[in-house]
């Protein structure tokens, strides 16, 4: 037993190390409450991964669109020009806002937190 945990401890080290040396872009993943605050005392931009109509019928307030199935290098970086900028992302039920921040940190952005969907929002829209 005493072989077993210097063992196991060096094997937990070094899948760590690997797992982090890979330098995997990620994003975070907040609550809209944690979101709301947020929006309500930092300077953020709110991003809506949705289409066109469905931004036109309803959307938070200040938020940017950028549909998902658009983003890349260049469109990113006309609605987001700094990679640290604070990007909160949402779409309507919180699929596309994972495959956008994903999408956004694989890029480089660095400060992208993915708060679900709209229709779970409980606060104003517009």
């Amino acid at each position: 037993m005493k072989r077993i945990v210097p063992l196991l401890s060096a094997f937990l080290l070094l899948f760590a190390g690997c797992a982090s040396a890979g330098g995997e872009a990620s994003y975070n993943q907040i609550s809209q409450e944690e979101a709301k605050s947020m929006m309500d005392t930092q300077d953020v931009l709110i991003l809506d991964v949705r289409e066109q109509d469905e931004y036109d019928s309803g959307h938070i307030p200040g938020a940017v669109l950028l549909p998902v199935g658009t983003i890349d290098e260049e469109s990113a970086a006309a609605v987001i020009p700094e990679k640290d900028s604070t990007v909160l992302v949402y779409c309507r039920s919180g699929n596309r806002s994972k495959t956008a921040a994903a999408a956004l940190a694989k890029l480089g952005y660095t400060q992208i937190y993915e708060f679900g969907g709209i229709t779970t929002w409980p606060y104003d829209i517009e």
